[in-house]
């Protein structure tokens, strides 16, 4: 990889040096030397195998043999939740298709990637916590890192180069297994492998170079990224003849689960219905995997609370697995816990909403917390179902087919997102500030005309294909094996 120039663009030889002696420093603190032998097994996963008949791949002496034949590597990083949940949704569609859909994990490994990860993480998930707190912080440096400083490809060329620390758990994979790989280090770390099927999924709307993946095939989910890419766009300097080629990008839609797509139509019809019928709004509140905007979704419970508390709305809380996300609710608002039916085992949530999806709740605060990844995130896909509008940041839950009220970004590269999904005709813009985020969010509980918007929109997008991005993944991998 350690070519010159690289998407047409001119990498030059300090950068290269950077990169090498970058992978030399990490190799040495996470103990890497490329000898490492990690032969792989899968087993079902506790949680997902009864929906998507997930397989979790570890490097352990029992186990099931991966299939090469039906097999497809879901490669991920628990890195906050957007990589998972771009992950469950292509997982989603490699089982529609029937094939297996493989999860894995580069933090299931006791690998020296896996020590380089954890530590990589623990300086984002901390950031990201810091900007919410700070809008110094935030300004001056969380937002610009996260949507300007490393957009420059060349800049972000010496983590490719050290993402080889990664490689050595993919070098037992069966070649003949596609990697479709949510995030660029499981896309960097196959090529490594040498790997000839490597999908890399881009996860957001904003062109940064941090995302791309050399040697892979380059997915993205809409139009305007597809051109953002594809002329890379404030990722490289422009100039004649410089930009990506046609035949090493694509792009397919929003990546979505099956499960939400074959129910669309009638989850969308019900939603309408209950906007006809007067009903309680049923709102839904995802809290991220780091955690992050606390202050701010505390501020508008409370704004809610008075509907909450007579039934005039129903709220449902994701707290994924923040134990300290819940216990921080309880001591700000001091009914909080008295109102509350919380549901913290896997077979209960499921069980409540496939009882919601025909009926609503007689409660009017559910909050939802678990003790693993799987759950904490797939339960916000589940709740999307019985919700008439989610609450979240304008991340990869930006590109989900339902009704959405997006708050303002957390790191400058959301910000795109929420451009996508406004613009599109599915989701309010970002909502910058606190008093405006309030005046929006007592529209959509006031006002039926936004709602309803919304709704028609997405069964249209349906129709033209917008969201079958998850689908033309699993397509174009299938395409690319037997084509090879």
């Amino acid at each position: 990889m350690n070519s010159k120039k690289v998407f047409n663009i001119e990498i030059s030889e300090k950068t290269i040096r950077k990169g090498e002696k970058l992978k030399r420093r990490f190799a040495k603190k996470f103990g890497y030397t490329g000898k490492d032998e990690f032969p792989l097994i899968s087993k079902p996963n506790p949680y997902l195998g009864t929906f998507i008949n997930l397989h979790d791949v570890y490097s352990e002496s029992t186990g099931t043999p991966l299939n090469p034949e039906k097999g497809m590597v879901i490669g991920t990083i628990r890195m906050g939740y957007g990589h998972y949940r771009i992950g469950m949704a292509i997982a989603s569609a490699v089982n529609h298709a029937g094939y297996i859909p493989y999860w894995f994990d580069l933090l299931n490994f006791n690998s020296a990637g896996a020590r380089m990860i954890k530590f990589l993480d623990y300086w984002y998930s901390l950031g990201s916590r810091i900007s919410q707190k700070s809008k110094l912080f935030n300004n001056l440096f969380w937002d610009p890192l996260m949507g300007k400083w490393y957009k420059a490809f060349e800049k972000n060329y010496p983590a490719i180069i050290s993402s080889e620390i990664m490689s050595d758990v993919y070098k037992n994979l069966d070649p003949q297994i596609p990697v479709l790989a949510t995030h660029p280090f499981n896309s960097h770390a196959a090529v490594y492998a040498g790997h000839k099927n490597v999908l890399n999924l881009i996860p957001d709307n904003c062109p940064l170079g941090f995302h791309l993946s050399p040697g892979a095939l380059q997915i993205v989910q809409g139009p305007s990224e597809y051109f953002g890419f594809r002329t890379l766009r404030g990722i490289s300097r422009p100039g004649i003849g410089v930009g990506i080629s046609p035949n090493e990008i694509r792009a397919v839609g929003h990546y979505v689960d099956h499960e939400l797509l074959v129910n669309l139509e009638k989850d969308t019809e019900k939603r309408v219905l209950r906007i006809d019928k007067k009903e309680p709004r049923q709102v839904l509140i995802s809290i991220g995997g780091a955690g992050a905007q606390q202050e701010l979704l505390i501020n508008l419970v409370k704004f809610l609370w008075n509907r909450i508390r007579d039934g005039a709305v129903k709220l449902f809380i994701n707290f994924g697995d923040h134990n300290k996300a819940l216990d921080y609710f309880k001591k700000q608002i001091p009914e909080f816990e008295t109102h509350l039916k919380l549901h913290n085992k896997w077979e209960d949530t499921c069980n409540f909403i496939e009882k919601t999806i025909n009926e609503s709740p007689k409660e009017s605060l559910h909050g939802f917390l678990h003790d693993n990844t799987y759950s904490a995130v797939y339960t916000t896909n589940l709740l999307m179902r019985v919700s008439d509008f989610m609450i979240t940041k304008p991340s990869e839950l930006a590109f989900y087919p339902i009704p959405k009220l997006l708050l303002q970004r957390v790191g400058g590269h959301e910000a795109w997102g929420a451009i996508r999904a406004s613009e599109i005709g599915d989701s309010t813009p970002e909502c910058e500030g606190l008093e405006f985020t309030l005046q929006v969010l007592n529209t959509l509980i006031e006002d039926d005309d936004l709602l309803k918007m919304y709704n028609e929109q997405i069964v249209k997008l349906k129709q033209i294909g917008t969201y079958d991005g998850a689908y033309k993944v699993v397509e174009i991998a299938l395409e690319r094996k037997f084509s090879q």
